[in-house]
């Protein structure tokens, strides 16, 4: 396993689609899994995505915190498992938005108020070919909808509707913002 360098915004790899995995269950989409796992735990985010450590296929990785969907959705809400997804595809399930606060690995050290899909469904594929479908609200909602957006060449900043909200976390009062 290896730690990957991880692509920042301006970067070719983060404009554009990335490319459909073939084969789930390959040898190298193992490799790279475990390198995002490995990447992922050392920047100590919420998720990733392939294009994020230069590779322009369609896998993302994500987990949900239960402090954190805690804190972002009310004592109910809970967490996520690390979950690996291919090819994955999003389908709202409302027209419900919510904005909330986002920062990503891509974009050290900045955060904005960004509106997602309160209420979405997703689908997709593991790392063993098995069939993964789940309902998502909330936090967990949002960092799906995160990592996929990069999958289609789309970083936060592009969905927020006032930039003023954008500003350096440490101003903001947030250090510790989750990045994805």
């Amino acid at each position: 396993m290896a730690i990957l360098k991880i692509a920042r915004a301006g970067h070719p790899v983060l404009k554009r689609r990335a490319d459909p995995v073939k084969n789930p269950k390959a040898p190298e989409i193992r490799q790279l899994i475990a390198d995002m796992l490995e990447t992922l735990a050392d920047a100590n985010g919420a998720g990733l995505a392939a294009p994020q450590v230069h590779v322009p296929l369609r896998v993302v990785i994500f987990h949900v915190p239960e402090a954190r969907a805690k804190e972002a959705d009310g004592e109910a809400a809970e967490g996520q498992p690390l979950t690996i997804l291919i090819n994955p595809e999003i389908e709202p399930l409302s027209d419900a938005r919510e904005s909330g606060l986002e920062a990503c690995l891509s974009v050290p050290g900045l955060a904005g108020l960004v509106p997602r899909y309160s209420h979405i469904r997703y689908r997709g594929v593991d790392h063993e070919g098995r069939p993964i479908e789940r309902e998502a609200k909330g936090f967990h909602a949002r960092v799906v909808q995160h990592e996929c957006d990069h999958l289609d060449g789309i970083l936060y900043p592009m969905r927020m509707e006032d930039l003023s909200t954008l500003g350096f976390t440490s101003e903001l009062g947030h250090e510790r913002v989750e990045e994805s």
